[in-house]
């Protein structure tokens, strides 16, 4: 039996504030093949991000919309805004490798 291993996912998770960003960012900057998921809130940006690039940001009900429709791989509460990986976005990136 062959099986053909595409993509590697690796998961961080800490506490806010603590550096995620800053360190997925340096990783991907010396590693042309390392992706960043790039997770929906319903938080409002900072003012240096940019919808698309840091997060998708979304309505409260276009996020609960998609919850319904399961297309979330993982989604959490966090602070009263709501976070959330898209299943077809990550299985897309590990499937390109």
């Amino acid at each position: 039996m062959i099986i053909d291993k595409k993509g590697m996912m690796f998961v961080l998770s800490s506490p806010s504030g603590v550096g995620k960003t800053t360190l997925t960012k340096k990783l991907a900057e010396n590693n042309s093949q390392f992706a960043i998921s790039i997770s929906h809130t319903t938080r409002k940006p900072r003012t240096n991000e940019e919808n698309g690039k840091d997060y998708f940001f979304v309505s409260e009900e276009e996020f609960k919309n998609l919850i319904s429709k399961n297309e979330f791989l993982e989604h959490a509460k966090v602070f009263e805004n709501r976070y959330g990986s898209l299943r077809i976005s990550v299985i897309e990136t590990l499937n390109k490798g």
